[in-house]
């Protein structure tokens, strides 16, 4: 039997991106994509009570993929990116609607090349040059869409998303997933490794 200990949520701050994205409670998301929208952005961030938490903006013909996570208010507060000419399919995030290097916060990459019908992501802090050790990892089910977010290769879960069915959604064709993001844990860096993973897996061949 398993100790529960291992699977209890961080006491103490996670914050990638800022302090101010951690809360002493677990926070409850809801992640849509907005497969027909051009103008309104590409995926809409909402809380319990349906109030926009966060917007992500696609760049439209641009020679990488390319993501803007907004606050409510618009403001840019990270710039995700797929990295050219990379074997595993590696996405960087950059502070603010910069793509300069001084600006790398974290970097997602597959743990391996072929991933067929499950996922796994490594997450590399700017700060790990290295690269010996994920500072977390991700794990989940394409087909499902269903992941967990682990803290290093620890069994410490920081956050869980799942498949969110509604008649709205399936009516406009909209995936959604709901996310519980644990406390104490940025919640702005979980939802920018959500869109990672959503891009990756939109890659299904899992050729690279």
């Amino acid at each position: 039997m398993m100790a529960q200990s291992s699977y209890a949520p961080p006491t103490q701050a996670i914050a990638v991106i800022a302090p101010q994205f951690c809360t002493p409670y677990p926070v409850d998301l809801t992640v849509t994509e907005k497969t027909l929208s051009i103008t309104d952005g590409d995926y809409a961030v909402t809380d319990i009570n349906g109030n926009i938490v966060f917007k992500v903006k696609g760049k439209l013909f641009s020679l990488r993929d390319k993501r803007i996570l907004l606050d409510a208010a618009g403001n840019p507060i990270v710039t995700l990116q797929q990295k050219v000419m990379s074997a595993h399919r590696r996405w960087q995030a950059f502070r603010g609607d910069s793509t300069d290097s001084k600006n790398l916060l974290f970097s997602v990459k597959k743990a391996s090349l072929i991933q067929l019908f499950k996922t796994q992501l490594d997450v590399f802090l700017a700060s790990n040059t290295s690269e010996h050790t994920c500072d977390f990892h991700v794990k989940g089910s394409f087909f499902e869409r269903s992941c967990t977010i682990y803290l290093g290769n620890s069994n410490v879960i920081v956050a869980q998303m799942n498949k969110k069915y509604t008649a709205k959604n399936i009516v406009l064709g909209k995936d959604a997933f709901g996310v519980t993001v644990y406390p104490y844990v940025d919640y702005a860096f979980i939802t920018a490794l959500i869109i990672m993973l959503d891009e990756i897996n939109k890659d299904r061949d899992g050729g690279d």
